[in-house]
């Protein structure tokens, strides 16, 4: 599992993404071939709630040269240099012209910073700052070729129907290039996540995987789906889950709905280290879904949080900053929230006058369960606490609680009321 993970990773890093164009397709047709995968074009100058879909980039190459003809730098090098969403450009630009256009970090002169321009018409190039201060001649030759025509906006879904009412929502956003912790680790984890909900045997929601550029992605989306607020019962926004930090999991606009609890109990139970964080209108695509009027149920989950890491919107975040094994923790962890989004139950204990006798069941000495787990699971099953209920009340986590109710079903000890749950 950890090396598929970091394959989807490798295989993706060099395709340079935006939010429109062809490496946001080659991306989805990546995608595409891993699970099943509906694309949707929304077409330039669309009206998406209070946004228009923008012209498609195309970007093909750029270079930056002496007068002599030496290239001071080259996007096929690396396609950070090129400011995402620039105009196209051939000329001979004076060194106090061209260096308006150009970004770097002079805090970390070595990388190359990701810069975008989606809404602006102008051209820009970036580099690391430690470069720049060599440009001493008077004047460079620039060189873009890119496209920016009508043309239209990709998206896709991967939808795998459960046998109940209601969805989870599960959005990952595509649209940076060779930015591997950013962009990467998410779409990687919920490539497999997919596959591992589409193996299931039963699935009691409808799970919708969605690719889309950030922000405007997430906007047309929304566009097209009004009915959003009445079907999404949960949903997670993955971002930054491939660096080997605490976990971060940003609440709802609510703050406590029951996705919120399913992810303070499984980060709780996996360690101590990992932290809740309050929503702010600010990040990833979590703002778009916590909008006030759709106020959806999705938190986002991440290990580094955005703008906080010292390789954020960096070449430095690449290959060498995301790890199989961080990547399958992530995995692991999204894993145990499905667990409780799934399986959360309510039962009834059907013998609650005092104790039942374990041993003639062969309960009390069995493996496989915590025995207190089973004593908690007997206790609490009154028909109204569900599973998580136990399981918090008992301070176990939900996965000790839920083997121990399978085994107290098995003996005829449990009978379940419903799958309500904490959904």
């Amino acid at each position: 599992m950890s090396a598929a993970l970091f394959t989807h990773v490798e295989r993706l890093f060099p395709i340079c993404r935006s939010i429109t164009g062809p490496g946001l397709r080659e991306t989805l047709d990546y995608i595409g071939r891993e699970i099943p995968l509906s694309r949707h074009e929304v077409p330039t100058g669309a009206r998406v709630l209070d946004w228009e879909v923008p012209e498609e980039w195309a970007p093909r190459g750029a270079t930056l040269s002496t007068l002599g003809g030496r290239k001071v730098l080259d996007f096929a090098d690396s396609n950070l240099h090129l400011l995402q969403y620039s105009l196209p450009f051939d000329g001979v630009v004076p060194i106090a012209e061209l260096q308006r256009h150009l970004h770097s970090l002079p805090d970390q002169p070595d990388l190359i910073p990701y810069r975008t321009a989606y809404f602006s018409r102008t051209w820009g190039l970036s580099l690391p700052h430690r470069l720049r201060e060599t440009l001493t001649d008077s004047a460079y030759r620039v060189r873009i070729d890119a496209s920016l025509r009508p043309g239209s906006l990709s998206y896709g879904e991967c939808v795998l129907h459960g046998e109940e009412r209601g969805e989870v929502l599960v959005s990952a956003h595509c649209c940076h290039p060779s930015l591997a912790n950013d962009n990467l680790s998410g779409i990687a984890v919920a490539i497999e996540w997919a596959k591992a909900i589409a193996a299931r045997q039963r699935r009691r929601f409808t799970w919708r995987f969605l690719f889309a550029p950030g922000t405007i992605g997430a906007i047309c989306w929304l566009a097209r789906n009004p009915d959003a607020r009445a079907r999404i019962r949960h949903g997670v926004v993955l971002a930054c889950v491939g660096d080997g930090g605490p976990f971060h999991w940003k609440r709802t606009r609510r703050g406590d709905t029951a996705t919120d609890r399913i992810a303070a109990h499984v980060l709780r139970h996996d360690d101590p280290a990992n932290a809740l964080i309050p929503f702010d209108p600010w990040g990833y695509d979590e703002r778009q879904y916590n909008s006030p009027g759709f106020d959806l149920p999705v938190g986002r989950l991440s290990r580094a949080l955005h703008g906080q890491f010292p390789e954020y919107h960096t070449s430095a975040d690449n290959l060498d900053l995301v790890r199989p094994e961080h990547l399958s923790r992530s995995l692991r962890v999204l894993r145990a929230m499905e667990a409780v989004i799934e399986e959360d139950a309510q039962y009834r204990n059907t013998q609650p006058y005092g104790e039942p006798q374990l041993g003639r069941r062969g309960l009390y000495d069995a493996t496989g369960f915590d025995r207190m787990a089973l004593l908690w699971v007997l206790n609490g099953s009154d028909g109204e606490a569900s599973l998580l209920d136990i399981a918090e009340r008992a301070g176990l986590p939900f996965d000790e609680v839920q083997k121990a109710a399978r085994a107290a079903q098995a003996a005829g000890l449990l009978v379940p009321i419903n799958t309500a749950g904490s959904a």
